[in-house]
């Protein structure tokens, strides 16, 4: 077939391949002389069951609006059986279903917002899509008073969700941790809120942005995160592929291996070629040992 004939669907699945080479050699390079824990260091008998490894589809927002079957293709072709929805690209959500079905991936969870949306029809959409966890991805107040109003909605919500059998939980950023009259928002949100109606869905990345420790909040909370974004930080501070940034994944899943069984999420917010990180997300946590 020449060039001009190749489909998209057919270079995504290039890119993909293209990425294990690429990706990979680099994350190598970078973790070879990692701290205890890490790729390149001492490991253990542990690893992240393969079931468990998921990729947030924001990731690949770009490619997905462009070529959605192509992309959903090339994720299963790296490996992948499990996502995390962030929209449906314009598709119904038993369209979208379909899809999935199709490339043999499945929704386990998903970002949806909950505020001023109408939660059963939410509830009816993630029965149609097969997702058993959601979680409110952002919110930001300047008031503790308007994030306890917060926690009280986000409550309410996760309760209808809970009757309908689906966890829904919050999903972090750096903000949260960073105190008003002396108190972290993202306490506010634990502290008025049921821990039978809202899990955490730990955003790794930005916990460490947030200047606090990820395994000391996971104890501090122990028991309520089902959920880690895997999102590496930059030495300059920025996003990075997984295993080529400053988290030591390694050591962090081996200390909060306890309690419940989580998803590993894979996601970058902003990558460079989408494809390779996600491939390089996929076999750092497949062959991560720990």
């Amino acid at each position: 077939m020449t060039g001009a004939g190749l489909s998209r669907r057919a270079m995504l699945r290039t890119a993909a391949g293209a990425a294990a080479a690429a990706g990979i050699t680099g994350a190598l390079a970078t973790t070879a002389q990692a701290a205890p824990g890490q790729a390149g260091g001492w490991s253990g008998g542990r690893r992240v069951p393969k079931n468990m490894i998921s990729i947030q589809l924001y990731t690949l927002r770009d490619l997905l609006s462009e070529d959605l079957e192509g992309t959903l293709e090339a994720l299963a072709d790296i490996g992948y059986r499990t996502v995390e929805l962030a929209g449906t690209y314009g598709r119904s959500a038993a369209e979208f279903r379909g899809l999935l079905d199709r490339y043999h991936l499945r929704a386990t969870s998903a970002h949806v917002s909950f505020d001023g949306a109408d939660v059963d029809q939410l509830i009816d959409d993630a029965r149609t899509l097969g997702y058993t966890k959601a979680a409110c991805a952002y919110a930001n107040y300047s008031t503790l008073a308007e994030w306890r109003a917060f926690a009280e909605r986000l409550d309410t919500a996760a309760a209808a969700f809970r009757r309908a059998g689906i966890a829904y939980g919050y999903h972090n950023h750096a903000h949260e941790y960073q105190t008003i009259d002396g108190v972290r928002p993202i306490d506010v949100i634990a502290e008025n809120t049921d821990p039978r109606n809202v899990h955490f869905e730990y955003d790794l990345y930005w916990v460490v942005e947030g200047g606090a420790d990820p395994v000391e909040e996971y104890y501090r909370r122990f028991g309520r995160v089902l959920q880690y974004h895997v999102k590496d930080r930059a030495p300059e501070g920025g996003w990075a592929d997984l295993g080529t940034g400053t988290i030591d994944f390694g050591e962090l899943f081996r200390r909060t291996w306890k309690g419940p069984m989580k998803q590993y999420i894979v996601e970058h917010d902003a990558p460079s070629d989408p494809l390779t990180t996600a491939k390089v997300g996929f076999d750092y946590l497949a062959d991560l040992r720990f």
